[in-house]
């Protein structure tokens, strides 16, 4: 990981070892900042760094370029799932928080959408987020550009468009994708590559044993991208 994260000029910083322990102790356990062990350094040196290399998008840097150096693409999946907004990262009216949140309302209450495409080995190798009320065609149309060369990808019927099967035929992908049952005619699919699929949830749940990925905390929403990008970091690419 040390490539990824900004060089050292002026006074040297606090060792960055001990600032990542103290950072991935927070986010696995979902604590506030103060419960960090003292052995990792100051709570506000912690923060600090989080939060600024957060607005750098180092941590998302980091999946993608330890994803892209073990590349397992022959088949792909394409997944969402929701992660409950706590009331600390939706309380802001849209006047002072702005509209850019990416909290939206379902049934279950405030939350937020995390679409994602993973490796045959069901390993996160492209993360999307939106608001929790938004369609899974948005998070396919998003990082549809972004698919990694593949012969296989696979998907459930939330996926099962049109325009979405001529992109992916385009890009010599073959989509295994059963169709809605509204269709009138049934669309032709491998059932049992289809059995694959049960890896991207196993990931998504693997996720979710973080504390702070299953509830989100964050009001600022590339924030919490990035504690969903060092989870999976640490879970899968490490």
């Amino acid at each position: 990981m040390k490539p990824y994260f900004p060089k050292s000029h002026g006074v040297p910083r606090v060792d960055d070892r001990r600032v990542l322990s103290g950072i991935i102790f927070i986010n696995r356990n979902g604590l506030r900042w103060r419960g960090a062990p003292r052995e990792d350094g100051p709570h506000k040196t912690l923060h600090n760094r989080w939060k600024r290399r957060s607005d750098m998008g180092v941590f998302a840097r980091i999946m993608t370029g330890l994803a892209a150096e073990a590349p397992d693409n022959k088949t792909i999946s394409i997944d969402a799932t929701y992660l409950k907004a706590h009331r600390t990262a939706s309380s802001l009216g849209s006047k002072k928080g702005g509209g850019g949140r990416l909290i939206g309302r379902t049934k279950g209450g405030m939350n937020t959408k995390l679409h994602a495409v993973t490796d045959a080995l069901g390993r996160p190798i492209r993360l999307f987020m939106t608001a929790g009320q938004v369609s899974d065609y948005t998070g396919a149309r998003a990082l549809l550009n972004s698919l990694p060369s593949a012969d296989w990808l696979l998907g459930d019927r939330g996926y099962d468009a049109d325009w979405f099967r001529e992109a992916l035929v385009d890009k010599k992908i073959t989509p295994c994708i059963p169709g809605r049952r509204s269709r009138g005619k049934p669309v032709k699919y491998d059932k049992r590559r289809y059995r694959k699929r049960n890896r991207i949830e196993i990931m998504f749940g693997r996720l979710k044993d973080w504390r702070r990925v299953a509830t989100r905390y964050d009001r600022n929403p590339k924030v919490f991208l990035s504690t969903i990008a060092l989870a999976a970091t640490v879970i899968f690419w490490l």
